[in-house]
């Protein structure tokens, strides 16, 4: 899948020593990079002059990876599934070993329901956060195999979707004005098997969706709060 623009970085993790001494280009940029660090506010970052000052890449992991800030004028956050070669900018979260099934749910309308409620905001955009929005989102409970393998085929179907233009970005694919046709009806697929998930009729409306999800998420919540309260009461005595 095209991106915006390619970008490109030295990915040094586990570079042997004499390796990197033979690479003289390489060596010449990462002794630069040494030299900033030692003046910066993180000097401790100096002593490892090669690597990132924030590795958070799983490692030999396929991985979903969700931009941290996406325009509200889109219908979904261009949610991608990515291999484990492909190095995440710092802009981007990342969920390490995730599942197509995982994919579905989170590039859903019903996933997007829940942004749009809890989420921050840059200006107007959704500004996402794991904290937040990923940890509290409350996914389907006690789903069968058949509900997990129409979220799966749904969810491929939107990635192979994607494959058919290879040439746009997926701002390209994912602008209101421009998303593709063949896009949007296998989104509409992927909504309606994820909706399933949560109950045996799809909703009409994103009202009923965040009524619907908040009331889930409290029955997740208050059993553990009543557990935090009881722990509470025991240490007072």
């Amino acid at each position: 899948m095209a991106v915006d623009f390619e970008r490109w970085c030295l990915w040094l993790v586990d570079i042997k020593p004499n390796t990197l001494r033979e690479l003289k280009n390489v060596y010449t940029r990462v002794k630069e990079v040494k030299n900033i660090r030692e003046k910066s506010s993180r000097p401790h970052l100096a002593s490892t002059p090669h690597l990132f000052a924030q590795i958070t890449q799983p490692k030999g992991l396929d991985y979903i990876i969700v931009p941290s800030v996406s325009s509200e004028r889109r219908k979904y956050i261009p949610i991608g599934f990515e291999k484990a070669e492909t190095v995440a900018s710092n802009l981007c979260l990342i969920i390490p070993d995730a599942s197509i099934f995982h994919f579905g749910i989170l590039t859903s309308e019903m996933h997007m329901t829940w942004v749009k409620y809890t989420c921050g905001r840059l200006k107007s955009d959704y500004r996402y956060s794991k904290n937040i929005v990923y940890n509290n989102y409350p996914f389907p409970k006690n789903i069968n195999a058949k509900q997990k393998e129409q979220v799966e085929k749904a969810a491929q179907k939107v990635l192979d979707t994607r494959l058919e233009f290879p040439d746009n970005s997926l701002a390209d694919l994912y602008d209101p004005i421009a998303m593709p046709p063949s896009l949007i009806k296998a989104h509409n697929q992927l909504d309606k098997a994820v909706d399933l998930c949560y109950r045996k009729q799809t909703f009409t409306n994103e009202r009923t969706r965040i009524e619907f999800l908040f009331d889930l998420y409290s029955q997740y919540v208050t059993p553990l709060q009543a557990q935090m309260d009881k722990k509470q009461k025991k240490t007072k005595i």
